[in-house]
């Protein structure tokens, strides 16, 4: 019976139950796709990540219960939480993982880690008709990224309020829609949601990829290269956030849950 280290981690927080939680689970040998999906499904978080060693680096893959995905901050910033704590990988380097989205390094920074990833800058864009009406208000501007529709509040406050019709968001054909304003939070530069019906999540607590596309937009707007942003869900998130070219840098904090072994 083959024995599978894994773990569950909050990941952007520094405290438990905050975050957005992610399983890991450190394999051995390939895995075969279906079986990945099928335990993404039983674990049943936003995301489950599975990591491989290869002769260099290492293969990285992410699951929502429903689909696999191209691109995920939190799992990345979870998978290299846990691996550097049970001393699977070595944590005074750089570790580079291979990706659907090209090769990922993260690195620690004191308590942080930072995540270095490619930007997705949004470009203005024509919303479907019935991005508002499911939002439950109308954005002053709207954009769209290679994954997402970004719809963007004058107001935090009509931000947090949202409640929108889940069903209706995930008939439009996009990974989800990121919700944002300037933060009324003088910790934070800007605050977002994140809201993926389409694959599977309702709302996401703390979204790292959504940063990709947001901190080029706010960057430009606010002046400045480096930002602290606040995810405003129910368990909340903390990015600290560098735009570096055509790359993002985030950073977060994570913290592990449990850590077990799964039977097969």
């Amino acid at each position: 019976m083959a024995r599978i280290p894994c773990w569950q981690v909050d990941a952007f927080t520094n405290r438990p139950f905050g975050g957005n939680p992610a399983a890991v689970c450190w394999l051995e040998q390939q895995a075969d796709a279906q079986w990945m999906q099928a335990m993404a499904a039983e674990m049943n978080l936003a995301e489950t990540a599975f990591v491989r060693k290869l002769d260099e680096g290492y293969e990285l893959r992410w699951f929502t219960p429903t689909v696999e995905v191209d691109l995920c901050g939190h799992a990345t910033l979870a998978s290299a939480h846990a691996l550097w704590q049970a001393g699977l990988i070595p944590d005074a380097e750089p570790t580079h993982f291979h990706t659907r989205s090209g090769v990922l390094t993260c690195q620690r920074t004191g308590e942080w880690i930072e995540l270095d990833f490619p930007a997705t800058p949004a470009v203005a864009a024509t919303a479907p008709p019935i991005l508002a009406e499911a939002l439950g208000a109308q954005p002053v501007y709207v954009a769209k990224s290679k994954f997402d529709y970004v719809a963007v509040y004058d107001s935090a406050t009509t931000v947090r309020i949202l409640r929108p019709d889940f069903r209706a968001l995930g008939t439009i054909p996009v990974r989800g829609v990121i919700v944002t304003s300037i933060s009324d939070d003088p910790a934070f530069d800007f605050i977002a949601r994140f809201f993926g019906p389409a694959s599977g999540i309702d709302e996401d607590p703390a979204t790292g990829s959504a940063y990709c596309s947001l901190l080029p937009y706010w960057a430009e707007r606010l002046g400045k290269t480096e930002c602290r942003a606040y995810q405003a869900s129910q368990r909340g998130g903390v990015l600290k956030l560098r735009l570096n070219g055509d790359r993002v840098i985030l950073g977060g904090q994570a913290v592990t849950i449990w850590q077990g072994e799964l039977l097969q």
